[in-house]
């Protein structure tokens, strides 16, 4: 129990500026090799495409379980910190779009990771407060194009994550990833405004 309690504590501690760095390196990396590769994605692999050494990632993660929780929960922060950021610089439906296809991106690498993911993540409480917050950058996206008289304000973001995860599912199970781009301007078509 101790060494559970002293790996949580060691997470949470802040990060010297290089170490964080580095983290944020392996996660970046650990992502696209997830989506890339699936589960079987090379641990050296993963620390070589970050330009650290193997010793540096176990020091952080100490097991391909801790990488993948690790990297699914940096990639909905970055998600849910990308909505303001976007609808801040670009016009509505280009930043709603942009957040679509990023939306995708983390879908394929947690699709890569969904086994483990089953495995490491076993709070509904926190499944239930992943999706609340997509939902909320998805919601804070859709109220700045209704701001602007870009969005139907009667489409709920919620809907709009069923879809989007729909999107998703559909594109892998066909095997085409050039689905979901088509399939995200036929949803957008259905958001915006005339």
């Amino acid at each position: 129990m101790a060494d559970n309690k002293n790996d949580a504590t060691r997470r949470h501690r802040p990060l010297r500026a290089d170490a964080q760095r580095n983290e944020d390196r392996l996660l970046e990396a650990a992502a696209a090799a997830f989506a890339r590769d699936g589960f079987d994605a090379s641990v050296k692999d993963i620390a070589r495409e970050a330009g650290v050494g193997v010793g540096t990632l176990y020091r952080r993660f100490p097991s391909k379980e801790l990488l993948i929780e690790a990297t699914y929960r940096h990639e909905v922060q970055l998600l849910c910190e990308a909505a303001p950021e976007l609808a801040a610089s670009l016009p509505p439906a280009r930043a709603l779009k942009t957040w679509m296809e990023r939306f995708m991106d983390f879908m394929a690498a947690k699709h890569g990771m969904a086994d483990a993911l089953r495995v490491v993540l076993t709070d509904d409480g926190e499944r239930l407060q992943t999706r609340a917050n997509l939902t909320g950058a998805i919601d804070h996206l859709l109220a700045a194009g209704a701001d602007q008289g870009v969005t139907r304000a009667q489409v709920g973001a919620h809907d709009v994550l069923m879809a989007l995860g729909g999107i998703s599912l559909i594109a892998g199970t066909e095997g085409r990833p050039d689905l979901a781009a088509k399939l995200i301007d036929l949803l957008l078509h259905g958001i915006l405004s005339d």
